[in-house]
């Protein structure tokens, strides 16, 4: 049964990432690509507006930036594009010019709720608590049913350790988000803190449910049963967590921890090496540590007659 484990390996890497705006970047709030926008041959900034949301459907990110950026000197009162340049920056990995450009959007039209959102999410990746919370609470002054809005306060509350508040954002999000699989996932981790593990199970159960690819919350779910002693439970989540991302290495850990607990010890060997290679390539070492640790305990225990 061990080794069926491995049948689950996928190629490729999926990163883990903190989602800021849980929504796909919407496109919606731009205005509309205008069949013919002007006679002349000099484009105008809609023009260059609708040429980076063209290369951002394409995926050519540098070329969407190149055009909002055009668009923005050719109108600076143009919010969509300052709005859809923040997204591109922020998809680049550009915290700071996202930040720049959310802010010139709200700059430009103090009513685009959605700006102030992502404001207040770039700000939350950068540590900036107080102006997040400034921001994000304007957004939902002005939409209250924004429900990445919620789930971005969420998201500061949990940081917070304020579990309460967060889940009730959480809630929010869900409640205007349905079909976002990450507020019942940080709902479920909320719940795991305050050590209510039924509430945590049905929350990550939830974000599989919206997400069946969605490892962290699998691994979650495998380290409740395992807490509550279900080793089948348990394994079959595991298992799960590792194939929906081959190279999240807590899945085989976890892994390991039952194969131990069922004293399949060649099983448990096989999987924390695979942990232990997977926590060094990705320059984690007090787990790589902590995976010899067991590792070697197996290897000990798998060599002993039983």
């Amino acid at each position: 049964m061990g080794k069926s484990f491995f049948k689950y390996r996928i190629a490729g890497l999926v990163s883990l990432m903190l989602v800021v705006n849980i929504s796909s970047p919407s496109l919606s709030l731009s205005p509309p690509v205008a069949s013919k926008l002007a006679q002349s041959n000099s484009k105008t900034a809609i023009d260059w507006l609708n040429q980076g949301l063209q290369a951002i459907q394409v995926g050519r990110v540098q070329d969407a930036i190149a055009a909002f950026k055009q668009a923005t000197k050719l109108d600076p009162a143009l919010a969509p594009a300052y709005y859809n340049l923040g997204l591109a920056f922020r998809q680049t990995g550009q915290l700071q010019p996202s930040a720049d450009a959310f802010y010139r959007a709200t700059q430009a039209d103090p009513k685009f709720a959605p700006a102030f959102a992502n404001l207040g999410g770039a700000l939350l990746e950068g540590n900036n608590l107080k102006l997040a919370n400034d921001y994000l609470q304007r957004s939902l002054e002005l939409d209250p049913k924004l429900g990445f809005a919620h789930y971005n306060l969420g998201l500061l509350r949990e940081q917070q350790r304020d579990c309460e508040r967060a889940i009730a954002s959480f809630k929010k999000a869900i409640e205007y988000s349905k079909n976002a699989p990450e507020p019942p996932y940080h709902m479920g981790m909320c719940y795991l803190h305050q050590g209510k593990l039924d509430q945590a199970r049905g929350a990550f159960n939830q974000a599989v449910k919206i997400n069946p690819k969605y490892p962290e919350a699998y691994y979650n779910l495998g380290s409740i049963w395992f807490s509550q002693s279900k080793l089948q439970e348990a394994l079959e989540a595991f298992r799960k967590s590792a194939e929906a991302n081959s190279n999240y290495p807590n899945a085989y850990y976890g892994a390991g921890l039952v194969f131990m607990q069922l004293q399949q010890y060649g099983d448990a060997v096989q999987v924390l090496q695979f942990a232990k290679d997977l926590y060094n390539a990705q320059k984690n070492p007090q787990w790589a540590k902590n995976a010899e640790q067991l590792l070697q305990q197996a290897q000990n225990l798998n060599y002993q007659p039983r």
